[in-house]
């Protein structure tokens, strides 16, 4: 084993164990604790299959939240990423161990990626609801964009390259850090990256260790934040740590071939659903005092 691969999984050894020393210590306060349900489980499973197909999971997640009515939408951002945290060290051992990509650009774009959402974890987590709502929309629908234009075959191919350098290197690396950033606030990283990677010459198969990588390890990163602040849904995020790690084990060793298309088109529709559902529910709620009776109460808790 490469010495980046051995300071890359030291990392993420590091990263998991503070998490979940957080996690834990958290557990212990009966005022937090909620069990996950079998709808959890169920959202937790499916989109961590697709995640570990390189479609991702935040958007079709959020979706399913969305029109289950739980958790509130202040919530989300948070429960996603505290959820996804033993859903990215999976990935990233099972991506990095498979594939091999230039070490150097590896590290670099994960360092990044992990910079930008420890930076995005701390501004989320002190948003107004509003706020997030009208910025996750807009994440969503970038997110609809990029799925909407692989179905139509204008996704960018990719090359060749197994290694960037130059101003090539510095592009990857600054706009990873930005993906990083914005991931918290409900996009993900996996169609933003591939993009860009395709479109300096880089081979999309070996995109996948860096997209991985970076999830496995700003996940912990931008998670200790919200665990933190608390604010994020126990259940929910519970039940994708939980069955998300067997859905992305499925999608990675047992699903070979699948109609790649159509689940596709399927995904840029759910997408493009919770990025309206959302910003709809940011025009109707300008300020607190429009949340009324039981709706309310259940929004401030």
């Amino acid at each position: 084993m490469s010495a980046s691969r051995i300071g890359l999984f030291a990392a993420l050894a590091i990263l998991g164990a503070l998490f979940l020393a957080q996690w834990l210590s958290l557990a212990r306060r009966r005022e937090l604790r909620e069990r996950a349900t079998w709808s959890d489980l169920l959202i937790g499973l499916v989109t961590n299959f697709g995640d570990g197909l390189g479609i991702g999971s935040y958007a079709t997640t959020t979706a399913l939240y969305k029109f289950r009515g739980r958790p509130s939408d202040e919530l989300i951002p948070g429960t996603l990423t505290v959820g996804s945290v033993t859903v990215g060290i999976a990935e990233t051992v099972i991506f990095v161990t498979l594939i091999t990509v230039d070490p150097k650009l590896l590290l670099a774009m994960v360092a990044s990626a992990s910079a930008g959402a420890w930076l995005g974890a701390g501004i989320v987590s002190r948003m107004q609801r509003r706020a997030i709502q009208l910025f996750m929309g807009a994440a969503l629908l970038i997110a609809a964009v990029f799925l909407v234009m692989g179905n139509l075959g204008t996704f960018p191919v990719g090359g060749a390259a197994l290694s960037l350098s130059g101003w090539r290197f510095a592009a990857a690396v600054v706009t990873n850090f930005i993906f990083g950033a914005l991931s918290t606030i409900g996009i993900g990283w996996y169609a933003p990256t591939m993009v860009v990677l395709a479109l300096l010459g880089f081979n999309l198969r070996a995109a996948f260790p860096i997209m991985m990588g970076s999830g496995g390890i700003m996940l912990p990163v931008a998670g200790l934040r919200f665990l933190r602040s608390r604010r994020f849904a126990w259940g929910p995020s519970l039940g994708i740590a939980t069955a998300g790690v067997v859905g992305v084990l499925i999608a990675a060793f047992l699903v070979k071939k699948l109609p790649m298309r159509t689940l596709s088109w399927l995904v840029a529709v759910v997408v493009a659903y919770a990025a309206i559902a959302m910003l709809r529910s940011a025009r109707k709620i300008s300020h607190p005092g429009q949340i009324k009776g039981a709706e309310y109460e259940s929004h401030r808790a």
